[in-house]
């Protein structure tokens, strides 16, 4: 299978998460990821596709690292959101978005 620049760029910013200098734990890591769900649902009720995708991407990073524990924390509304409704209209079977360049 062949990466897009997309998907390439989506892994990137994934691992840069990963090695932050001061990773978050606990408390913390469960509220940032409760956040950035809700910044992702807000983009989506705005309509602004690009910016709820990166926002998705970022909280799914973020989701996977949390333990099964941590992950029961987390309000099921928001939870469903991010791994269900948002997985149909983001998820890997859709064709990534289009160039920021606009046709002439």
């Amino acid at each position: 299978m062949r990466l897009t620049s997309y998907d390439r760029t989506a892994r990137q910013q994934n691992l840069s998460m990963a090695k932050q200098e001061n990773p978050l734990t606990g408390e913390a890591l469960i509220k940032e990821v409760c956040r950035r769900i809700r910044v992702a649902r807000s983009y989506w009720d705005a309509h602004n596709n690009a910016a709820c995708r990166g926002e998705r991407e970022r909280a799914l990073a973020l989701y996977d690292t949390l333990t099964k524990e941590q992950k029961e924390q987390i309000p099921q509304v928001l939870r469903v959101w991010l791994r269900y409704r948002s997985e149909k209209y983001f998820g890997t079977h859709r064709s990534p978005p289009k160039s920021k360049r606009k046709s002439e």
